[in-house]
């Protein structure tokens, strides 16, 4: 045997994660720092001009329990769909589908950040908020995880109430009311979803047919779900026009809306017209550079206009 090349056996074994990194993973911490953000969004425009120091501790408080109550949904959902994830390159290396985490610990860690962050906001925050929080627990963890997704292939579109629900959280938190100023961002990240998430289903199509999911590229086709993905980006540019139709925002978030849309329907054009895997792989990440751009010029707009 060549000395230089040692046997298989006296290589360094795989490196586990440890337990924080998994429960850590489980959180689904890029989906939530967006959420975290859109509910940021929407206690800042919430509060005409400098906020005082109460209202930022309010708000920091806020955001804690809000990532808390999204990360326990995050993590049931994870346990959920243990079984689909573990088919699907996209979220195979999750540790509830590689077996790394046990269902019972997976529940009640879930459970505990739902109880904690929950607490947070009703005792610090407000009840409303904590409520409508928990309700949109319930929308993502139950009803769309649970019913909807595996059932419709709309379940982007319904279950997506819940995921467009963190600038009203963000709203009630901070003036204990839903106004029509947070419907607005609401509506807006309603219909982002559907494009930005079948843009997606597109180019990982053999995913969810795999995993048995009716994702509308598998139930509808490739064609008429390009089609759909135009279509919501040209309704989303009427809605991203509405916070300065609604005095919301100035000339600043106009401009920047006006390109970001334009941007999005020319990705959304050319992959009905001309489809490939890569231009669909661009488009969804088009997608997520459309949404936070959006809100940050909604930030801007606020506080220097």
């Amino acid at each position: 045997m060549n000395p230089s090349n040692p046997p298989a056996a006296s290589a360094s074994p795989t490196r586990v994660p440890s337990r924080v990194s998994q429960f850590h993973a489980l959180t689904k911490p890029r989906v939530i720092q967006l959420i975290v953000f859109c509910a940021l969004i929407g206690m800042v425009l919430a509060v005409p001009g400098i906020p005082t120091w109460s209202e930022v501790r309010l708000a920091l408080i806020a955001c804690a329990g809000i990532w808390l109550v999204a990360g326990a949904a995050a993590a049931f959902n994870c346990l959920v769909e243990q079984q689909i994830d573990a088919k699907m390159r996209r979220t195979a290396w999750r540790p509830t589908a590689k077996g790394e985490l046990s269902n019972p610990l997976t529940l009640a860690f879930s459970a505990g950040l739902c109880a904690l962050g929950s607490a947070i906001l009703y005792i610090w925050v407000n009840p409303l908020t904590m409520w409508l929080t928990f309700a949109t627990f319930v929308g993502y963890a139950v009803v769309y995880t649970v019913i909807l997704k595996p059932l419709t292939p709309q379940n982007i579109v319904i279950g997506g109430a819940s995921g467009a629900m963190p600038p009203v959280l963000g709203w009630a938190a901070m003036t204990g009311s839903v106004s029509p100023e947070a419907l607005i961002l609401f509506l807006i990240i309603f219909l982002w979803t559907p494009p930005h998430f079948w843009a997606l289903a597109l180019y990982r199509v053999e995913d969810y047919r795999k995993a048995g999911l009716p994702m509308l590229p598998v139930t509808h086709g490739n064609e008429f779900t390009r089609l759909q993905v135009f279509l919501y980006t040209l309704v989303l540019f009427a809605a991203c026009l509405m916070p300065f139709v609604f005095k919301m925002s100035g000339w600043l978030y106009l401009v920047a809306a006006v390109v970001l849309s334009l941007g999005f329907c020319w990705y959304a054009w050319r992959l009905w017209r001309n489809y490939s895997d890569e231009l669909a792989r661009k488009t969804f990440r088009f997608s997520l550079i459309h949404l936070s751009v959006l809100f940050a010029a909604l930030l801007l707009d606020h506080y220097l206009v």
